[in-house]
Formats: C-alpha cells, sequence, structure tokens
C-alpha cells in the first residue's frame, strides 16, 4: 500500500511532484517494456495495513470506478503503465470497461483466492493480461501444508494457457526453491516482509472478511531482495514502503524522504529487469505522482534513471 498522510500537509515544493511526469523509466518485463514502479491495489479493496489512520471503508468509499478510472489517467500521465489487480469481480469489471474505452494498460494479475482457481482464470484470460502470479499468502498457506504439488499444478494451468506465469510469496526460500526445483515459474513476486516467520500468516482477509493488523519487520527486507537478486528470473518486489507503516511516528513533512530512501534501498539491490508495485490511496494528495517524482529522484542519484 502506498503511504498515507492526511490532506492538510502540502509538498513545499510544487517541482517535487512535477518531476515524476512521464519521467519513470521502463525496462523490458516479460516481453514489454513495463514502468519500473507499477500499480499495486490493496487500496482499491480496502487492504489496509495502517487502519488507524486509512480505514478500510475509507478505502471502499473512495474507490469507485470512476475514481479506480481517474487513478489509471493519472498513472498513464505519469508514466505509470502497468497495474498488478486483484481479480475480483470489482476490478475485472473496472479494467474491461476501461479497456473498452480505448485506453492501452498492462496488465499483471494475482487470483482471486476466494474464487476456484480454474474459473478465475478463464477471467483473467479474457482480460488478455501481460501475466499472472500465484497469489503470495496462498501459496504460503500451501506450502506450510505440504501442497507445494497444487501450486505447481496451478503454474503449469496458466503456462499451458500461453500466459506468462509468476509465483507470489512473504517467503524468500520458497522463491529460492521453485528455482532450483524448476517450478516453471517466467517471474516471482516477493513481499519484502515476511509475515509468515512469526507465526503471524493466515489465510487472506478477502477469504475469511477479518481485518488483519500486520506489523512489519525492516529485518526481513535485505533477506527477500538477496533472494530475488539470487534468481535469474526478472522479480517484482511490493510492500516497498510497508503497506504505510514506514510513515509512523513521523511528522508529515518527512515522508517525502523517507519514500525517496525506501525506494534507494530497494532499487540499489534490485536487478536492473526487476521492478516494484506501490499501492495508492488518491484521496486526500495525489501519491502516484509524489512516489514518481521520488523514485525519479532515487534512481537518479544511483545513476540509475
Amino acid at each position: 500500500m502506498a503511504w498515507v498522510f492526511f490532506s492538510a500537509y502540502q509538498l513545499a515544493m510544487e517541482s517535487d511532484i512535477q518531476e515524476g511526469i512521464a519521467m519513470l523509466p521502463q525496462v523490458e518485463f516479460l516481453g514489454k517494456r513495463v514502468s519500473r514502479l507499477i500499480i499495486g491495489d490493496n487500496p482499491v479493496n480496502g487492504h489496509s495495513y495502517i487502519p488507524e489512520l486509512i480505514s478500510k471503508d475509507d478505502m471502499l468509499d473512495y474507490y469507485t470506478e470512476a475514481t479506480v478510472h481517474a487513478a489509471m489517467d493519472e498513472g498513464l500521465r505519469l508514466g505509470y503503465n502497468t497495474w498488478l489487480p486483484l481479480a475480483c469481480d470489482f476490478m475485472l469489471r473496472a479494467l474491461r470497461h476501461y479497456r473498452n474505452s480505448g485506453k492501452e494498460l498492462e496488465i499483471i494479475f494475482q487470483p482471486y483466492p476466494a474464487l476456484d482457481f480454474a474459473v478465475n482464470l478463464r477471467q483473467m484470460l479474457e482480460l488478455k493480461p501481460l501475466g499472472i502470479y500465484h497469489q503470495g499468502t496462498t501459496t504460503d498457506g500451501l506450502m506450510e501444508q505440504g501442497k507445494a504439488q497444487v501450486i505447481k499444478d496451478r503454474i503449469k494451468m496458466v503456462k499451458d494457457s500461453g500466459v506468462h506465469i509468476g509465483l507470489g510469496t512473504h517467503v524468500p526460500e520458497t522463491i529460492l526453491q521453485a528455482e532450483e526445483e524448476e517450478w516453471g515459474c517466467d517471474f516471482y513476486v516477493g513481499c519484502l516482509h515476511n509475515t509468515r516467520k512469526r507465526g503471524d500468516g493466515q489465510l487472506s482477509s478477502f477469504i475469511t472478511g477479518k481485518p488483519k493488523h500486520m506489523k512489519f519487520y525492516a529485518e526481513d527486507r535485505p533477506l527477500m531482495l538477496s533472494a530475488m537478486r539470487q534468481v535469474s528470473k526478472p522479480c517484482i518486489a511490493f510492500k516497498v514502503l510497508a503497506g504505510g507503516q514506514l510513515f509512523y511516528h513521523h511528522r508529515a513533512e518527512e515522508t517525502p524522504a523517507i519514500v525517496e530512501e525506501a525506494f534507494r534501498e530497494a532499487f540499489s539491490q534490485l536487478k536492473d529487469g526487476d521492478i516494484a508495485a506501490v499501492g495508492c490511496f488518491q484521496r486526500d494528495k495525489n501519491q502516484l505522482a509524489e512516489n514518481a517524482a521520488a523514485l525519479t529522484r532515487a534512481l537518479t542519484a544511483m545513476g540509475k534513471a
């Protein structure tokens, strides 16, 4: 989820936002040119990791199809050309209508774990996605139950459909195992915070309907970044901003520097062809513009822009 703070705070330098306009660099990813920062949709679906600041209801009330489309338009204007959506009914319809309007937007889907996988796959394929990845919490739960074969069967199912298949996980060792055992993945999607090793692993709230307020730990981040460097396949890093938790106990005016430093940390360790995903909550401020500007500054400072 993207970083969040109240609308009372405005950035002092409008130029900081303008730096992000149409300047997001792209890399070759699964055969297409993809922006190095793509858009996740946890906020669109009410999935908040800072509920005492921004609640599930806040997110669901704000994100109608019209405001989702507005975010997609703003993203394209800023150089984001790819979304990483959950394949739930709302997003399937919103993306269908957006595509029907003639807008070009790449899609890398995560299946909706509350639906039958084969049925959901058929729905995703109708929108001709660039890729589909096995949802991370589902991956981790199946691995803990000793059901790796279920994951492998689903990977083959997607691969047989002709679409690039990825594996999502919160556990660095799962990426290394899948690569070593040649599960057939085309890419990996790794969370920088491992919610499983401290007993926080639970069924997705999309299945249970119960909110989860997990705490993320900084010491997890280099472990996943190391795993993604060790595999030759392209990777997508998520929870780069710890679902907004990086900004606890910080003043609003400190957040641009914190965002930039988080991007610098991640992209200094990701491979040159890897990308990252960050969600956005556009109600109070233009997070898409501010994140694009922060990434542009970070990559420029590292000589990678």
